[in-house]
């Protein structure tokens, strides 16, 4: 805090100092403190107390003004510079010295450590902390380990995870109340409190006297800080400033924590008790500071709402007691809290948001007990007021951790718990209030899940603090305060409250770490059981999951689209989750077995209590208001989920937990009303709604939600269905789907609550729905695990998903301690039963495919459950999916050609308890809809689908299967005429109705319908099945005729049901208003007049079965029953042929079930076999009806052709695609017709992809290649041993750059430069090995002209590209391909090659001359400069942007800047460039011949030309042309000149002959004739062979040296002496001789020389493999430049093969004896002449600098491909070294470290601290390391990103998990390892320049990486 001085420049009044004791004791602290010590030992201590007391009341005195520092900013920097002022730390130093009594502070600490008894580790950690969490080992789900005690442990093949902590948390090592002890570490697994000797009495001893008022002074530092602003809002600024000058003195609280256990239960000692407490705080002394204290504290409670009990009298409650206040609330059994008075407190309330009026306050049903709850709070120890001033202070992170680092003290621990239970309330209405609740949120689960994990202690607290009772109130409290009036159903009059979703509480997630809390307790089961067993908690529950019943209404939009689309549905979704669903899992998880029914009856009663208040208050009769719906039912699901629970588990009896009738109905209504909504919302009825109503409908079935949401719902439906009378059931569905009206046999009907458009799919709807509601057994005796794999079946046959996906999509039961674990055993070993895993595979394109998991074969043949299928479908899309890959299936194991429909599964038997739901397929009511559906698709009426047959075919087979009895094969005899079906079906059993035929059916049709003619049958009356209309039918019409009924109607039946019912059970009070429901159904005015007609049926549902089977094959007859072929059929049913096929499959199946069911209906299908007669269109067809058949034929047969043309349109696409764009395989090759063209054409003609021309390149209209100029470093790479290096991954290993290519290269170029001329030394090598220039292209062409009109209108096309048109940067018109250049062709023809290809007969010596002259000539632009023409324009800007790819660095390396040498090296230098780096792609050798792929999209011709028009434009000085140097020999005159001053030229032997050979064909005119350049090639190779010859005598040693030197010289007069390598090796050691080179090696050199012996097959080996590199490049360039294939071979006669191939050998060679490099030398001049020459420069050089001189020779070429470091095995070794590694620039451990893959080094990505001119780190390195190309490691998230240029992209990971799928940003944290072929992929696309092609994704990285 600000000193006095600070007060002082405030202007404030000089304060007393009380700080600085009496001059004698601030001398020696240490004395003081010793004497201190020794007085306070005596037995009679009471003086040593006193003058202790004293200096500590000096010392630690709070009379400090800091509230004037915290108000004035310049006060606090006054005070001490902005720290604490120096008294501050002055009261720090003197506590250290008293506490350790006059020694050493720091000795001290170690001597209090050393009685640690470390059972616990309890290692707390901040937000952003990697931990880890084992599944296996933990008690608790929220156990976690800090990475040491986790690696110290064993946890091999344990189900763990690493996670990144999100709130904070602390190590559990040690503590077996939360993990098993096994997975304990080294350190905690020793019990070591027994080997602790006793803490010695004096060594504490001062710390209990001096922390009490230490931490006194703490509180009174608090108190003062704190100042209630006026809006209650505590400003944020000046907390953090009471909290900032606060940090020293918490931090040292902190690390007395830190000395261990002794410490810490001195600590816990100061801070319990109560009575030093209130000695210190009671402000009852004479000390006025005290007393001033007190008083803030004491206002700080009252505007924080709470009173303090002893005060009453002073601040006084008004109102007599809490219990008298009645705010209750009719039809509420009570809820939260007597808010009447703390209205006044909780300004949050005062906001006058929506409706505040209308809020109900609702009574508490014990209200005294609650008002102590919310309202009192009483400190009785330092404890409690810290917690509570940490709480005022929104839980600052330095308050938390040391309360938090206390908890390994048990006595502490119960201490806290208790205290933190006490002032619950009081955090939430912190929280509400807070500004930062999110932070303020993790900081209180941070402690909260600490203490309420251990089911120990959470059972002592709900005893001995009413725990359980807290929470409830506290969360009923917090959700009072954002209550509305339901709109639900009756608007006007409802009394419902719900919450608001659209408040900050619900919409932020407020409420999060209350309900956690209660869901954490709510795991153990000792609390759990309190909870279930107490009447009053139960009740106030359910009241609270009210307030969500019916939340977040949605209302239909039916003329304008909203306006505003509310997003809240998201917030209604995760409150009724997180609030209600996941306590009631929680509660489930304990009602397992069947001692626990008494439970599950307390919460089933209450639920229904609550329930039957929620129908009352929203005013509900019997019909739900039309056009509204809310997903949120959480009442009804906690009543389904417990009666589920309570038969499977309980063996309850489920009627005996069953309401009434009615209840059952109105149970019903608001589920079915969801079911019918959800198929309007697929249907488009609410597309007014706009988009977030269709969230809501995929959020409802989504699989975090589905077995909280739709599970129940269809349970709780299933369960009233079976119950019901299934006539209304089977009704009201319909009426509820709004498809009553379609039902009719009538070919036209009115709906009056349906469009047209939507009927077909609400049909499809509500049959599905039936389907599901029958075939679905999730709650009806499905096992655990057959559940688990339906599910697991289900996603898998929608798609092939990945491991964590799969976990993902599982609707795992939310409640983590309920059994089934994502991962655990059951979820892999059914994984493992149903699916095949597929590894991750590549594709060309570079798309990165994950592990897999696909359905097994015997899964899609037997267990494929559509309907399930259906269930869990989010998008519509995800059916479709699963039913292709089923189609798929069938064709390919040849059980099914054609398109296939979903087969029928057979299905879990029933619980007995359900039994009543198969009566839903035997009803009367079913049946009719069924034989209106068979009918009218036989008749093909409009909206009318295949899908709607497959459904209508599944219910009757359904029915089938689950047939009451088997039926009596007698006639059953017709039951007592049943009122209103008669005339329909006799029973109602399926088997026996499906034969009964119904001969007239009266329908009412509109009058235009083409039924109404025919009314010549109208005296026979009939029966309909007809539209809502029916039940006002005039009463003329409902003639009683023998043996046919009335007119029956689906609705007027329910109404008459329902009214049954409730005059039943109901008193007429209630009557009055029913009539009022039912007139909203009349029809609207406008309807045209219905008229009645008759209809001739004459068919039972088998003759229509078997009829739709002829229309279906489209065949007549083609139905025979199979079993009079083979009676067998009927004995052995299961006929595999029958499980999977079409509609035509279905019928057969269900006529041979219905068959085996009952004889009768065998010999009814036989004789309608027999009868077999075309299927009856109806008798006449009208003109209008034709017309419609037309149409729909017409509109058919339209669709067809689209199709057709789509598909023809697709494959013409694909096959284009497969030609054009080659971007994504490098491997294909595309031919182009560049290079090569037939002979008879004169010019080379180019297509222009943008105009589609075809032409020749011109000198005014150049054609030019599309290429991408790129900066390479790969090259530099190149090692010289094959391992490639490792990453480092400790401090030890590092990795030195100094043997890479690049190096060796620049540290010879330096070598050069220093003792020779420059220009010489620029000529000598080449330079690109970092840096270089690679050019490639697509091989498609353009016109330039047209080429600059396309980057125009790219600069003016405003979508965002990828790619920086203003850099020049486009991509290819035609495939695609990131392109950013263009390289001109040069005009002529393609055939010029051939005329110059003949062999000419001229000798090497004309040759050679030929050659010097060509080059001498003044170079020049074809065309004369003046005129300078479009090409020599484009060629020059093509140079331009070549120059410029690369940085200045790269290009420069003269001495003198700008010197034209330096522009010629870089020319030349680009061409090695492109050509090396081709070497590399076709793998380090020519062996695989060919024109690779490389050829035929290489430009490497173009680029010629281009570089040697300019390179003509530098003439080399003919003194100085190497050319010289190698043909003639040069009189001795010159050779003198090499006078000192004078800088020599590089001796030829020194310089690099791949660099020579461009040079010599770059100065050369183009197009180049062969001859000319085989005469270069064979002059160059004398010079190399030489040179080979040299490297090799310095290899050997002294004595191989005589030797040879002594065999050579024998057979130097023979006739081939010049191509024999024995006697030029014996001519150049003796030449060289004379010179210094070999001298000096007698003494350090020995060591280096290889012992081995040198036999002629190793020397031979020797000189080619020195030699190979140069054939290899000129082969590839002879390849480029006159286009010749190059030939395939073995590895080991590349070399014979090459040279032949470059016309080194002569043709009539031999090949039988060993083949010998010499014979392909062709000397131009006498070789011992010229070699004598070219050693003598070497040995003039040696003269002076021996050393020097050898190190330039050129040695053999060792150079291995590049590749990327070798990564580990595991990842986890990587994140362990380098996520904590500190940068070595800026010494921080980076927030984003990252490492590159090419150097191995570490660098901060994104991070400011390492930022060098506005570059980050990691895009300064990609320039340094690959020239613009980087590839790094993201260690936090095990992704690779690439930086190419100015883009960047993530690439993907090269580590996967077992499951072998990627973990980006480590979320999963499973353990990772390499994927060898993806690195491989990586590698590849890093040397072939391929990243801009392959990888999509990219955008700029604007320098911020």
């Amino acid at each position: 805090m600000a000193a006095a001085a600070a007060a002082a420049a405030v202007g404030g009044p000089q304060p007393p100092q009380p700080e600085l004791p009496a001059p004698g004791l601030s001398l020696d602290k240490a004395a003081t403190a010793a004497h201190l010590k020794a007085a306070l030992s005596r037995p009679d201590n009471r003086a040593g107390a006193e003058e202790l007391q004293a200096l500590l009341e000096r010392v630690l005195s709070a009379e400090r003004p800091l509230t004037a520092a915290a108000d004035g900013e310049e006060a606090a920097a006054a005070g001490g510079g902005g720290g604490p002022g120096a008294a501050e730390e002055e009261a720090l130093e003197w506590c250290k010295c008293l506490l350790a009594g006059g020694g050493g502070y720091d000795e001290f600490c170690a001597a209090v450590r050393a009685y640690d008894p470390a059972a616990l580790c309890g290692l707390v950690w901040t937000a952003n902390f990697v931990a880890y969490r084992c599944r296996t080992c933990g008690i608790s789900p929220c156990m976690s380990l800090c990475a040491e005690c986790f690696h110290q442990g064993d946890h091999t093949g344990h189900d763990f995870n690493m996670f990144r902590s999100q709130a904070g948390g602390a190590c559990d090592c040690g503590d077996s109340n939360v993990m098993r002890e096994s997975g304990f570490c080294k350190r905690h697994q020793i019990k070591s409190s027994s080997n602790i000797p006793c803490v010695p009495k004096d060594l504490l001893m001062m710390s209990e006297f001096v922390l009490p008022r230490f931490i006194f002074c703490l509180i009174q530092y608090l108190r003062e800080g704190y100042n209630e602003p006026a809006a209650d809002v505590p400003s944020e600024k000046d907390l953090n400033k009471v909290l900032q000058l606060l940090e020293p003195q918490i931090s040292f609280l902190e690390d007395l924590t830190k000395m261990g256990g002794a410490m810490r239960s001195v600590l816990t000692q100061v801070l319990t008790n109560q009575q030093n407490y209130k000695d210190l705080t009671s402000g009852l002394g004479e000390n006025a500071c005290a007393k001033k204290s007190h008083e803030k504290y004491l206002i700080a409670l009252k505007s924080s709402g709470l009173t303090y009990p002893e005060d009453k009298l002073v601040y006084g409650v008004q109102e007599p007691s809490a219990g008298t206040s009645t705010l209750a609330v009719q039809g509420f059994a009570g809820a939260a809290g007597t808010f009447g008075q703390l209205d006044s407190s909780d300004e949050e309330d005062q906001d006058g948001s929506q409706g505040l009026g209308k809020r109900k306050r609702v009574k508490l049903s014990s209200s005294t007990k609650d008002q102590s709850i919310m309202d009192v709070l009483k400190h009785k120890s330092f404890l409690e007021e810290l917690l509570f001033w940490t709480i005022k202070y929104e839980f600052p992170q330095k308050m938390v951790t040391f309360l938090l680092n206390m908890l390994p003290d048990q006595e502490y621990k119960v201490a806290f718990t208790k205290t933190f239970v006490q002032h619950y309330a009081f955090i939430m209405k912190t929280l509400k209030k807070s500004h930062e609740s999110d932070t303020m949120s993790n900081r209180i689960v941070h402690i909260s899940v600490q203490l309420f994990s251990n089911e120990e202690l959470a059972r002592q607290v709900t005893e001995e603090c009413q725990l359980l009772d807290i929470m409830v109130t506290v969360l009923l409290y917090m959700m009072e305060s954002c209550l509305i009036k339901s709109e639900l159903q009756d608007e006007e009059n409802s009394l419902h409250v719900v919450v608001n979703c659209g408040e900050a509480l619900l919409k932020n997630n407020t409420y999060w770490p209350l309900v956690s809390d209660f869901i954490n307790i709510l795991s153990h089961q000792s609390v759990a059981k309190r909870f279930l067993e107490d009447h009053g908690l139960l009740v106030t529950w359910m009241n609270f999951v009210s307030f969500f019943q019916g939340m977040n209404l949605n209302k239909r939009e039916l003329n304008e689209h909203v306006e505003f689309e509310s997003q809240t549905y998201y917030a209604a979704f995760a409150a009724e989750l997180e609030a209600c669903a996941q306590p009631m899992w929680g509660l489930l998880s304990h009602c397992k077995v069947r001692e626990t029914q008494e439970y599950t009856r307390n919460v089933v009663r209450y639920c229904l209590e609550a329930l039957q208040d929620w129908f009352d208050a929203i005013n509900f009769v019997d019909e739900p208001a039309p056009n509204q719906v809310t997903f949120h039912l959480p009442l009804h699901r906690y009543y389904a989920m417990f009666l589920s629970k309570a038969v499977k588990c309980q063996e309850l009896d489920l009627d005996s937990v069953l309401p009434d009738q009615e209840m059952l109905m109105k149970l019903m209504i608001h589920p079915l009303q969801i079911q019918a909504s959800l198929a309007e919302i697929h249907s488009n009825m609410w597309v007014r709604n706009g988009l977030q109503i269709k969230g809501q409908a995929m959020t409802y079935v989504q699989s975090h939600f589905c077995n909280s949401m739709i599970d129940p719902d269809i349970y709780l439906l299933q369960v009233c269905a079976s119950r019901l009378d299934p006539d209304y059931f089977i009704s009201s569905v319909f009426e509820r789907f709004k498809v009553v009206d379609l039902l009719t046999m009538a070919s036209q009907h009115q709906n009056t609550v349906l469009d047209a458009e939507h009927e077909r799919s609400m049909l499809e709807g509500a049959l599905t729905f039936l389907v599901i509601l029958l075939s679905l057994r999730l709650h009806l005796g499905m096992s655990d695990d057959e559940i688990l794999r339906a599910e697991m079946v289900a996603q898998l046959c929608m798609n092939d998903r990945t491991h964590s996906s799969l976990l993902d999509l599982i609707p795992e039961n939310p409640n983590p301690k309920s059994g089934i674990i994502p991962g655990s055993y059951s979820f892999e070993s059914v994984l493992s039963a149903v699916a095949d895993f597929k590894a991750p595979v590549f594709e060309p394109g570079g798309s990165m495919q994950q592990g897999m998991y696909t359905p097994k074969a015997e899964v899609w043949d037997q267990e494929f459950d559509p309907v399930m299928v259906i269930l869990r479908t989010v998008y519509r899309r995800d059916v479709q999916s699963a039913m292709d890959r089923y189609t798929a299936f069938l064709k390919q194991s040849g059980k099914f050609p054609g398109n296939p429909w979903p087969p029928y599964k057979k299905r879990t038997p029933l619980h007995p308890s359900y039994k009543g739901l198969m009566r839903l397929l035997h009803c009367k009511t079913l049946h009719i809809v069924l034989f209106t559906l068979l009918y009218k698709i036989l008749m093909d009426h409009q909206n009318l689908s295949e899908h709607v047959l497959c459904m209508v075919l599944y219910l009757i087979e359904l029915g089938l299967e689950n047939s009451a009895e088997e039926e009596s094969d007698e006639e059953a005899s017709v039951c007592g005429p049943e009122r209103c079906h008669d005339s329909w079906f006799p029973g109602s059993n399926l088997v026996s109705n499906m034969r009964h035929f119904i001969n007239y059916v009266r329908v009412r049709v509109p009058e235009t319908a083409p039924e109404v003619k025919r009314d010549s049958l109208a005296s026979t009356s009939s029966d309909s099945l007809s539209s809502l209309q029916s039940s006002r039918r005039p009463k003329v019409l409902q003639r009683e005729n023998s043996g046919t009924a009335q007119v029956f109607s689906l609705v007027a039946e329910r109404r008459k049901k329902f009214q049954e019912i409730i005059n039943r059970s109901s008193s007429e009070a209630n009557q009055v208003v029913r009539p009022k429901t039912s007139s909203k159904w009349s029809a609207p005015g406008s309807a045209p007049q219905l008229t009645t007609a008759i209809l001739e049926i004459k068919e039972s549902i088998l003759s229509l079965l078997i009829k739709l089977h002829h229309k279906l094959s489209g065949k007549q007859n083609s139905y025979y029953p199979p079993w009079l072929d083979d009676i067998e059929i009927l004995i052995q049913p299961e006929i595999p042929k029958y499980n999977h096929g079409d509609g035509i499959t279905a019928v057969e199946r269900i006529l041979l079930k219905a068959a085996l069911q009952s004889r009768m209906n065998k010999r009814i299908i036989e004789e309608i076999c027999r009868k077999v007669t075309p299927p009856v269109p109806p008798k006449k067809i009208t003109a209008a009806e034709k017309k419609t058949l037309d149409k729909e034929e017409r509109r058919q047969k339209a669709r067809e052709r689209q199709q057709k043309l789509l598909a023809e349109f697709a494959s013409r696409q694909k096959s284009f695609m497969e030609t054009a764009m080659d971007v994504d395989s490098p491997e294909n090759d595309i031919p182009m017709e560049i290079t090569t063209a037939e002979p008879q054409v004169s010019e080379a003609v180019y297509d222009c992809v943008i105009c589609g021309q075809s032409g020749p390149s011109s000198e005014d209209r150049p054609t030019g290649l599309v290429v991408l100029l790129q900066a390479s470093s790969v090259l530099g790479q190149c090692r010289d041993n094959i391992e490639p290096k490792k990453l480092p991954i400790t401090e030890e290993e590092q990795i030195y750059p100094w043997d890479t290519c690049a190096a060796v290269h620049d540290v010879r170029l330096s070598l050069l430069q220093r003792y020779f001329k420059d220009s010489s030394c620029l000529l000598a090598v080449s330079i690109g090995w970092e840096g270089g220039v690679y050019v490639q292209t697509c091989g498609h062409t353009l016109h330039i002209d047209c080429h600059k009109s396309y980057m125009e209108s790219l600069r003016n096309d405003q979508v965002l590209q990828g790619f920086s048109v203003d850099k020049g940067e486009f991509t290819c018109p035609l495939c695609r391909q990131f392109a950013n250049s263009v390289l001109p062709c040069y005009p002529g023809s393609n055939v010029e090659s051939n005329l110059w290809q003949r062999p000419s007969n001229k000798s090497i010596q004309d040759l050679i001359k030929e050659v010097e002259e060509l080059q001498g000539r003044p170079g020049a632009f074809p065309v004369s400069i003046s005129s300078e023409t479009n090409l020599s324009k484009e060629m020059e800007s093509v140079m331009k942007d070549i120059k410029n790819t690369t940085q200045k660095k790269y290009r420069d390396y003269s001495k003198t800047p700008g010197s034209p040498d330096n522009d010629f090296l870089f020319m030349y230098s680009v061409a090695r460039t492109n050509l090396e780096l081709e070497l590399i792609h076709r793998g380090g050798n020519l062996c695989s011949g060919g024109a690779s792929t490389a050829g035929k999209r290489s430009c490497l011709n173009q680029l010629f030309h281009v570089l040697a028009l300019h390179m003509r434009l530098y003439s080399i000085d003919s003194e100085y042309n190497p050319w010289r140097k190698l043909t003639q020999l040069v009189e001795e005159v010159n050779s003198q000149q090499g006078n000192e001053e004078q800088q020599l030229e590089v001796p030829i032997l020194y310089h690099d002959v791949t660099s020579l050979l461009l040079i010599q064909i770059l100065m050369m005119p183009q197009p180049l004739r062969k001859d000319h350049f085989t005469c270069i090639v064979k002059v160059l190779f004398t010079l190399l062979y030489t040179q080979a010859l040299v490297a090799l005598s310095v290899k050997c040693n002294e004595e191989d040296r005589s030797a040879w030197k002594h065999t050579g010289a024998l057979k130097k007069n023979t006739c081939d002496a010049e191509k024999s390598y024995e006697v030029l090796l014996s001519f150049v050691i003796s030449e060289l001789s004379k010179g210094k080179l070999y001298h000096e090696e007698g003494t350090q050199e020995c060591a280096m020389v290889s012992p081995i012996a040198w036999s002629p097959e190793s020397m031979e080996k020797y000189l080619q493999d020195f030699c190979l590199p140069f054939l290899r490049i000129t082969s590839l360039l002879q390849h480029h430049l006159f286009g010749e294939d190059l030939p395939s071979c073995q590895e080991e006669e590349e070399f014979s093969v090459l040279s032949s191939c470059l016309g080194l050998l002569p043709t009539f060679y031999q090949t039988e004896h060993p083949f010998i490099s010499a014979s392909c030398l062709d000397w131009p001049v006498p070789a011992f002449d010229i070699i004598s020459q070219w050693c003598f420069e070497i040995n003039s050089f040696t003269e002076r600098h021996a050393e020097q001189g050898k190190a330039l020779l050129i040695q053999e070429s060792r150079w291995k491909l590049p590749h990327l470091l070798q990564l580990p095995e595991n990842y986890n070794t990587i994140f362990q070294y380098y996520h904590r590694k500190t940068c070595s620039v800026c010494t921080k451990v980076p927030k984003d470290p990252a490492v590159c893959l090419v150097c191995g080094t570490f660098v901060c990505l994104k991070g400011l601290c390492c930022k060098q001119q506005s570059y980050c780190e990691c895009v300064l390195h990609s320039q340094n390391c690959g020239a613009g190309t980087g590839i790094f490691l993201l260690i936090n998230a095990s992704v690779i990103i690439i930086i190419r240029g100015h883009r960047f992209c993530l690439w993907g990971s090269v580590y996967l998990d077992a499951h072998g799928e990627e973990d980006r940003d480590l979320r999963r944290g499973k353990p990772l390892y390499i994927c060898k072929e993806r690195y491989k992929v990586l590698e590849q696309q890093w040397i072939s320049h391929t990243f801009d092609h392959i990888n999509k994704r990219w955008g700029p990285h604007y320098n911020g990486l």
